[in-house]
Parts: structure tokens; C-alpha cells; sequence
């Protein structure tokens, strides 16, 4: 199977040419997407959505009409400025042999405003945006989107669970009635299904599942280990297990630069990666990674969605992300394309019901084990079922004093 698909152009054909095959969900979404509907496609982090979306959008844009100065054409929504670079590269990838010269403009927070002002002169034809960026450029007037054709929110799950839902309301109310709607997510939570029911009229609905008899392209493996020494134990596991890369996710800002510096220190080069170094440091922290300078990048949920890291052999979950649905999100940054992964979870006393929501909620059984040397010393009670550490699920005080109650009385217990 080729991208032969009809109605896609020869130079648009020539920048795919290097790709073996279509995913499933270029089977399915690049057709719709040409047919000028609204699209809702669901698939797993790594199943080649961007490009779904891409090459036909690039196709429809060759077609419509062209004004001086150039209006917005097709404006693709993101959470992240990584993503938003992201899709720049694949739109730019796209376009590499087209004979009309395009003009593509990526727009995030985080940098400057005004070199995204003087890029926008003259319009142009697509425009690539996290939603707070964009309104921004807006009451700057740099851009206007009265005449958008196409519009595409891309990873919808994530932009809702980081809070753009407002933004993206009032990014909505500048746009035209009459447009393309495609939405595209890893995953169909309700505040994504009442988005699509709101947005999409008849949209043709694309839902691409691994097959449940093949080999999971991703190993997961749960590692009980006390709280105190999950850093040795990652060394340990980077030099024993000769791990050439691996990326390695915690809570807080302060843990990325502590773990990062710990990991120098002992001879393996790493880099932190999360919201407080510029954009000039993260950009170049993560092409160090990609071209593997370095072995380790530590980063914070930031770098969960939107990165795409060719061959990234391991994921370590070193600290357990608080909502259920970033755990899916995380340990997609490996086995990707086909290539098969390793996602690693250290599991602590304290986190051990947690883990339980996570396995629950995802339908899991993820079998535990310990490092010699590394074997834990702390205990906690055993799982509650009410237990409140997911996102959305917070404990009531009654919980907590039985929690409380609980714990104190399993300590007992334990040193009898």
C-alpha cells in the first residue's frame, strides 16, 4: 500500500516517498480529510496522526484561491510549543517539493511575541499555534482569521487537560461558521467528546486500535523501590542494563535538575528539560537528546506529548504522573513506528495504590519486581480503593483520618 491516494499531487507524493507505507490511520484519515468533512480521528501516540492530517490539508490548500496579502488558510491548534515545532517541520516536510511557494507560521509562548509579529507581515497561509499565543497575536492585530478554510486541533486531550478550554472558546468565536473542522487525539475522554459534539457536524469518525493479538509493541515493567533511592537505582539500571538512551519523567522542576546533576556526577551525561529554561535551552537540551549527545534527559510532563524522538528505546516513570491518562501519554514516547520499548515505573510505598488507580484505569496488570541491592525497606498500607491520588479524585477529610488511622496501625504491625 502506497499514499497513491486520488487527489493527492506528485510533489506532495514526492515528500513521502522515503515512507514505507500509510499507518491505519493515513489509510483512513487522509481520504475524509481530502473529501473537505469534518474528521475525528483517535489513535495512539505514534501512529503517524500528524501526517494524516498534513498531506491532505497541504493538497486542499493548493487548490483554494489565493489573495495579497495572504490570509490564514488552515490554523492547527497545539498545546505545547514543542508539538507546535513539531507539526511546523512535518507541514514544512510536506511542502519541500511544491512549485506555489507557502508560508508557514509557528506561534507559542514562552519567547518574544514580536519576532511571530514580524513573521506574520503579509499574512500567511498556515498558521501553527498553542491558543494563548494566538489570541494574543490577535488583540495585536498581527493576524486576523476571518477567512480560515481549515481548522485542526491537534492532541485535543491534552489542550483540555491543560487548561486551554476557555482560550480555545474564544479562538473559536473569531473563526468563520463555515469551515473544516478536524480533530485529532490520542485519547476520548468526556471533556473531548462534548468538545467534538460542539464543534464537528457529521464528522467522520476514525478510532485506530492496536490489534489485541499482537505482541504489545511497548514492555512495561513495574520496580518496587524505597523513595530515597530511586536515583541509585536508575544508575544502576542505565549501566547494567546499557540503556543508550533513556527518558526519564518526574514532578517538579527541582527533582530535574537534582536527578540530571546526580546522573553527571557519576560519569552519565543528562540534561533536565522543563518549563523554566528558555526556549533556546529546551530546543537545544532536545536536539542534544535526539542526537544522542546525551544519554539521559530528565523532564517534567512538559515533554510528555508532542515529542517525537526517533528510536528512544526507554521511558522511566520516576515519579508516577498524577492523572491516569499521562501515564498513557508518557510511556508513548517509546515504540513508536513500529519500533519496540521499554517503560519503567518505580513504584515506592507512597505510591503504591496509585499505581493500582493507573493499572485499573487502563486495564493493566503490570507484575512487580525488585533489584538486588535496591530492595525496599518502607511499607504502607495496603491500596484503598478510594484513594484520591488520580487527578479529578480528591480525598475527603473522613479518607484521610481512616488513611491516617490506617497507616498507623499497618506501621505497628510491621515492626511486631
Amino acid at each position: 500500500m502506497s499514499f497513491a491516494f486520488p487527489g493527492l499531487s506528485a510533489e506532495l507524493l514526492r515528500s513521502v516517498s522515503h515512507h514505507p507505507a500509510p499507518t491505519p490511520v493515513q489509510l483512513s484519515a487522509i481520504p475524509a480529510v481530502l473529501a473537505g468533512g469534518d474528521v475525528m480521528a483517535i489513535a495512539r501516540t505514534g501512529s503517524g496522526k500528524t501526517l494524516a492530517f498534513v498531506l491532505p490539508l497541504l493538497q486542499r490548500w493548493l487548490a483554494a484561491r489565493k489573495e495579497t496579502p495572504r490570509r490564514v488558510h488552515t490554523l492547527i491548534l497545539v498545546p505545547t510549543r514543542e508539538l507546535a515545532v513539531q507539526v511546523s517541520k512535518a507541514v514544512l516536510r510536506g511542502a519541500a517539493f511544491l512549485t506555489e511557494r507557502l508560508k508557514v507560521v509557528s506561534a507559542f509562548g514562552g519567547v518574544s511575541i514580536n519576532p511571530q509579529m514580524m513573521a506574520l507581515r503579509g499574512g500567511a497561509d498556515i498558521v501553527i499555534a498553542t491558543p494563548g499565543r494566538l489570541l494574543a497575536l490577535v488583540e495585536q492585530r498581527a493576524l486576523q482569521l476571518s477567512q480560515v478554510a481549515a481548522l485542526v486541533l491537534d492532541e485535543a486531550d491534552r489542550m483540555l487537560d491543560v487548561g486551554f478550554a476557555e482560550e480555545l472558546g474564544r479562538v473559536l468565536a473569531l473563526l468563520p461558521s463555515k469551515r473544516q473542522n478536524l480533530l485529532f487525539s490520542a485519547t476520548m475522554p468526556p471533556a473531548v467528546q462534548s468538545l467534538a459534539a460542539r464543534l464537528l457536524r457529521r464528522p467522520a469518525v476514525i478510532e485506530v486500535e492496536s490489534p489485541a493479538d499482537k505482541e504489545p509493541l511497548i514492555v512495561q515493567r513495574a520496580i518496587e523501590v524505597d523513595m530515597a533511592s530511586r536515583t541509585p537505582l536508575l544508575r544502576h539500571l542505565i549501566k547494567s542494563e546499557e540503556w543508550p538512551r533513556a527518558l526519564v519523567f518526574v514532578a517538579r522542576q527541582y527533582t530535574a535538575e537534582h536527578v540530571a546533576n546526580k546522573l553527571r556526577q557519576n560519569g552519565i551525561s543528562a540534561l533536565a528539560f522543563h518549563g523554566k529554561m528558555s526556549q533556546g535551552a529546551r530546543a537545544e537540551a532536545l536536539d542534544d537528546f535526539k542526537n544522542s549527545l546525551i544519554r539521559v534527559l530528565v523532564a517534567t510532563d512538559l515533554a510528555a506529548r508532542g515529542l517525537d524522538i526517533v528510536q528512544l528505546p526507554v521511558v522511566v516513570n520516576y515519579d508516577l504522573p498524577r492523572s491516569a491518562t499521562d501515564y498513557t501519554h508518557r510511556i508513548g514516547r517509546t515504540g513508536r513506528a513500529g519500533e519496540r520499548g521499554l517503560a519503567v515505573s518505580f513504584i515506592t510505598a507512597e505510591t503504591h495504590a496509585h499505581f493500582c488507580l493507573i493499572e485499573k484505569r487502563h486495564t493493566l496488570a503490570v507484575p512487580r519486581e525488585q533489584t538486588s541491592g535496591f530492595e525496599p525497606v518502607d511499607t504502607a498500607p495496603p491500596p484503598s480503593p478510594d484513594n484520591g491520588g488520580i487527578k479529578g479524585r480528591r480525598k475527603s477529610k473522613k479518607d484521610k483520618l481512616r488513611e491516617a488511622a490506617a497507616r498507623q496501625s499497618w506501621g505497628q504491625s510491621g515492626d511486631s
